[in-house]
């Protein structure tokens, strides 16, 4: 079977997690892709590390205010309530345990529930952000990522080979393969997206993968690539 990445899988699965109500923080790269896919029936509140509670969808085109960005620079914009604060009181709410939810990127996570996400050794990295106090202060942590590497290795290893983040913190990993849970030492396949298999996933990542009972077998619909002529 031929595997083709695709990130917009994850992030429309993440965005179903949700439920009204909840305080969410979506990390730098792929996981700000999850507020794309967010449904107007689940009123979610968005906090961004750099200081805004109430976190709104990128702006159009054009209308871009270079003072309101999110975490990682982006255009953003924020909800009728929102709110701005200082790095202070951002950090606060996140070490405080207000946020719910935490969606991280990844570029290792083990079944032990470690995450590596902040550099390869050699190369210059601007530093670990508020990864390190987001995994630590959310009351669930979602690491999103592509299952492969460029290189064709898994991302969902036995152990991290790469400096760690946050140690025992990754409740669940949600893959373009699909979701995982992380219990007792092992990830534990709640969903597999189609067309990939159970075993298949089983035989081409590089840890110890139960599949659950109940796994569903999921399919995965995204709207139509708009065409430029």
């Amino acid at each position: 079977m031929e595997y083709v990445a695709n990130k917009e899988v994850i992030a429309k699965r993440i965005a179903r997690i949700f439920k009204s109500g909840e305080v969410v923080n979506l990390g730098i790269g792929l996981p700000t892709q999850v507020g794309k896919y967010l449904t107007q029936d689940v009123n979610i509140v968005l906090q961004s590390e750099n200081g805004i509670m109430g976190l709104g969808p990128a702006p159009v085109t054009g209308s871009e205010d270079r003072d309101l960005t999110d975490a990682g620079g982006s255009p953003a914009s924020i909800r009728t309530g929102g709110c701005f604060f200082d790095s202070a009181v951002s950090f606060s709410i996140i070490r405080g345990g207000h946020v719910d939810y935490t969606v991280l990127g990844v570029l290792e996570v083990d079944q032990e529930g470690n995450l590596a996400n902040y550099m390869v050794p050699g190369k210059m990295v601007p530093g670990m952000g508020g990864a390190m106090d987001l995994s630590t202060g959310a009351r669930v942590v979602i690491a999103a990522t592509l299952h492969f590497q460029p290189s064709g290795a898994s991302r969902m290893k036995r152990r991290c080979t790469l400096p760690i983040t946050a140690v025992h913190e990754v409740n669940t990993v949600v893959t373009d393969l699909g979701v995982f849970e992380v219990l007792g030492g092992r990830f534990h396949l709640a969903e597999c997206f189609t067309p990939y298999t159970p075993e298949w996933i089983q035989k081409n990542t590089d840890a110890d993968i139960i599949v659950k009972n109940d796994c569903r077998i999921v399919t995965i619909d995204l709207p139509p690539k708009k065409e430029t002529l």
